[in-house]
């Protein structure tokens, strides 16, 4: 562990140097993919441990197998660091791959960037993603280390001996079934928590109110595996305010604060009778009465958006708007819109709309 710790934390510290070199796929592999797969226990140059160049299926071949008892357990396909992993194509071919070669897992990687995938899944191609890690400080911001590296972890030699990414998938399947529950609760299961409770009298309509602010408030806590900072909190604690917006653009650049505060203009005035407006720890949400329908993470280089929209549901969705429903994230909602521009604040404003009205 203490090993993958420090290859982390030496990638983060070179990493603006290493993007200013624009690194291709070979120079990604040797100088990022390589050393944190040694440090999570791959043998690189063991070719009965990791064989590289793997061939698949249709004469294609993946960048590593890696192997348990001789036989591939993880495939993994490499791209050139400034690759941004978002092209369907490629995501279809590994896990394709994958499938296609009786392997459950696989990973689709640029070295900073670990997106994770389990091949028979009945779903489309990126639907099968599992979850992800990034070891950019600007995509985890607040996250030790310590947390990026036991998640990276999972898809160590040790842990895929344990079994440990498969806990991870039926984790998965019954965080959303219990989210979906709870959204949508059934008689039975309010008659449950009824006699758990030893309260006969509460109405429904009160339990299911419950329910559905519970399921607001836990949001991605409900996604797994999770990559939360450690804060002393116990799991599932909602995040206290740390005061006010303030804290939230302190340090940001004029440009951002200007971003900030066209998404806060949009958000407040979605109703006359007042919005809903809460400072966290690490997000500003926004609420129609007791619902959310927008949060808001200020960065550096511009803001992290989450609105109560499936991706599906979006006709036409923008290039800056991302599936976020099986990925750990701060704020509720599964959908996520990356903005860097005030022109995406307009584009965002219909989807801002949509999730508002979504929440009435």
């Amino acid at each position: 562990m203490s090993q993958l710790v420090q290859v982390i934390e030496s990638i983060r510290a070179r990493l603006d140097d290493l993007r200013k070199r624009s690194l291709k796929e070979t120079s990604t592999r040797t100088i990022v993919i390589d050393p944190l797969l040694e440090a999570l226990g791959w043998a690189i140059c063991d070719p009965d441990e990791v064989q590289l160049e793997y061939p698949a299926v249709g004469g294609q071949s993946v960048d590593y197998a890696l192997k348990i008892n001789g036989k591939p357990v993880l495939l993994v396909e490499a791209k050139a660091l400034d690759d941004p992993l978002n092209d369907i194509k490629a995501v279809t071919q590994v896990v394709g791959y994958a499938a296609n070669n009786g392997i459950v897992w696989c990973i689709l990687t640029n070295g900073v960037k670990w997106q994770v995938y389990r091949s028979i899944e009945q779903c489309a191609a990126p639907d099968k993603l599992m979850f992800e890690v990034s070891l950019d400080p600007r995509d985890s911001e607040g996250v030790p280390v310590e947390q990026l590296a036991q998640l990276m972890r999972l898809f160590s030699r040790e842990e895929l001996l344990t079994g440990s990414l498969d806990d991870v998938a039926t984790d998965k399947k019954v965080h959303k079934a219990l989210h979906g529950i709870m959204c949508n609760p059934p008689g039975p299961f309010l008659n449950i928590i009824r006699k758990a409770m030893g309260d006969e009298n509460l109405a429904p309509v009160k339990m299911r109110e419950s329910l559905a602010r519970i399921a607001a408030a836990l949001g991605s806590i409900l996604e797994t595996p999770q990559i939360k900072p450690s804060t002393g909190s116990k799991t599932g604690e909602v995040q206290q305010e740390p005061g006010d917006e303030n804290d939230h653009i302190a340090g940001k650049s004029q440009e951002v604060a200007e971003l900030y505060q066209a998404i806060d203009r949009v958000c407040l005035s979605m109703a006359t009778d007042g919005i809903g407006k809460q400072y966290m720890k690490k997000y500003i949400s926004y609420s129609r009465g007791k619902h959310i329908f927008c949060c808001v993470h200020v960065l550096h280089g511009g803001l992290r958006v989450w609105l109560k929209l499936k991706h599906a549901s979006i006709a036409n969705p923008p290039a800056f708007a991302r599936d976020v429903s099986s990925v750990g994230h701060w704020g509720t909602g599964d959908l996520q819109l990356n903005i860097g521009s005030l022109s995406q604040v307009e584009e965002a404003a219909a989807l801002i709309r949509k999730s508002f009205e979504s929440q009435g």
